[in-house]
């Protein structure tokens, strides 16, 4: 018999398909679930998988869970957290609200296949030599990786140039995706209101993911526009998928800018026209009505000036994150910034793009509630926090995304079923990005484990302070081992790096 080294007992169990819960002890041992008990008709006492066994070893610790809900661990589809894992592996951003595993290299952005002066400035030549750091500092997080179509456009191209590879500048795009694949990747991602991506036709994006189609992944994209051209981009995103067979994953689906409120309905309605034709295409939403972004990128791409892929942004609107040569300004607006500075507020923003490049990050004021909502209850939606870490004022969506649903928009506003919401955080995410028995609870999976209140869960976190811990957490496991306890990290780093279909 396979020994138990844990069992959560009498906790509301969610098993992450999106089935009613039902009270019942699960039992882990090995970094796997190896037993569960609970609602008559669901095999009273089960385990199977390696070792077998006849039920739940009754010298096992117990955690007492009567009025909590045991879910699966989160998986956070959205992340800019390439650095951070390594940086900081106890990840307690992630960590403390929940999440057990997190997808890196998204918006086109990864930290490898890289070259001198490329986009993102880490220093690793291959993808894998960026797994294999991870596998060496072992974060507390799991980790799957996209690679970047800007980072791979920059290696071989830079970052400015507009107009499309040449034959020869096209195969070395090939191969280093291909590289990236072999590596271990889980699919490409782009960044196509930012640059490079934005100097990329439709073509380039076609001929990269026909080989991201024949090997299994998935093309998760930045759109080129969710602003006045929201639809039109959809459109461009959906015929990338439809031509190459890519299961295409729409990032952070919004409609930007007040003029450009409510577009969202047409979006998701060609989103499920596409679905209805057999085209695999999903989206990721966060919950919020604020996003963030790189100051440069918006002040580039002409949003303080007026129409943008961004939506028409004032300086009053741009909240700075991180300013890590100016903390000072950190927490303020860059209209307050330059009413100090005795300019206005667009002056400003050259001034603080001139003093701190691409380091400076931004929160940005661009959605309607309304938008938010109708994109959350769709069903090809799942949940991905797109926080950004870094300064002393992040965006409170890196710490507090999955409280906030859990919280605010299932309990307090009844905007979607408990077990419903569990599923878009982790089967239905799961299954979308190839993770083999991770995002469910059931026997033989990964023991990718979060224990919360129902009642409490919350969301602490203000643009003042967002960096508060969430409330209502009990205990988060990754791989079996417990990472938080009672709202404070444990130090231990069990996250390993998943690969498509691992």
């Amino acid at each position: 018999m396979r020994a138990h080294e844990l069992v959560i007992e009498q906790a509301t169990v969610l098993d992450g398909t999106g089935a009613p819960g039902f009270v019942g002890d699960v039992a882990v041992g090995d970094g796997r679930i190896t037993a569960i008990t609970g609602e008559a008709g669901r095999d009273a006492e089960r385990e199977a998988g390696p070792g077998g066994g006849d039920g739940i070893d009754p010298g096992a610790a117990r955690i007492d869970g009567r009025g909590l809900v045991l879910a699966p661990g989160f998986i956070d589809v959205h992340t800019h957290d390439d650095t951070a894992v390594l940086v900081d592996p106890d990840h307690a951003c992630k960590t403390l609200q929940g999440v057990t595993s997190v997808v890196v290299g998204n918006c086109g952005s990864s930290v490898a296949p890289m070259t001198e002066g490329g986009f993102g400035g880490t220093g690793f030549d291959r993808m894998g030599d960026y797994l294999a750091a991870l596998d060496d500092r072992g974060p507390a997080v799991n980790v799957a990786a996209l690679v970047g179509h800007g980072t791979i456009r920059t290696a071989v191209m830079g970052l400015r140039t507009d107009r499309r590879p040449d034959a020869a500048e096209r195969a070395a795009l090939l191969e280093l995706l291909t590289g990236a694949l072999d590596d271990g990747v889980v699919g490409l991602s782009s960044g196509l209101a930012y640059e490079p991506g934005r100097y990329a036709a439709s073509s380039e994006l076609i001929d990269l993911n026909r080989l991201v189609a024949e090997a299994g992944g998935i093309y998760a994209t930045h759109m080129r526009d969710e602003g006045d051209e929201l639809l039109a981009s959809i459109d461009e995103s959906i015929e990338v998928a439809e031509i190459t067979g890519v299961p295409l994953q729409i990032s952070h689906l919004k409609a930007s800018g007040r003029s450009n409120w409510g577009t969202v309905v047409e979006a998701l309605a060609r989103i499920d026209a596409a679905r209805a034709r057999g085209v695999d295409v999903m989206a990721d939403h966060y919950p919020y009505t604020r996003g963030s972004t790189l100051l440069e990128q918006v002040v580039r791409a002409g949003a303080l000036d007026g129409p943008s892929p961004f939506g028409h942004i004032t300086p009053a609107d741009v909240l700075i994150c991180a300013a890590p040569g100016h903390p000072e300004w950190e927490g303020r607006t860059v209209a307050a910034i330059g009413d100090d500075e005795g300019i206005d507020g667009r002056a400003m923003a050259d001034r603080i793009v001139e003093a701190e490049g691409r380091r400076c990050i931004i929160v940005i004021d661009t959605m309607s509630e309304d938008d938010v909502r109708l994109v959350m209850g769709h069903e090809a939606i799942m949940v991905g926090s797109d926080g950004v870490p870094g300064g002393s004022k992040p965006h409170p969506r890196l710490h507090h995304t999955y409280p906030r649903i859990l919280g605010h928009y299932v309990r307090d506003e009844g905007l979607l079923e408990l077990a419903d919401a569990v599923r878009r955080m982790t089967a239905t995410p799961a299954e979308r990005f190839g993770f083999t028995d991770r995002g469910e609870i059931r026997v033989g999976a990964h023991a990718d484990l979060v224990l919360f209140d129902p009642e409490r869960i919350l969301d602490t976190g203000t643009w003042a302070d967002p960096t508060a811990v969430p409330d209502g957490i009990v205990g988060v496991w990754v791989n079996g081992d417990r990472v938080v306890d009672g709202g404070a990290v444990t130090g231990q780093r069990p996250g390993v790096v998943v690969h498509r279909g691992s």
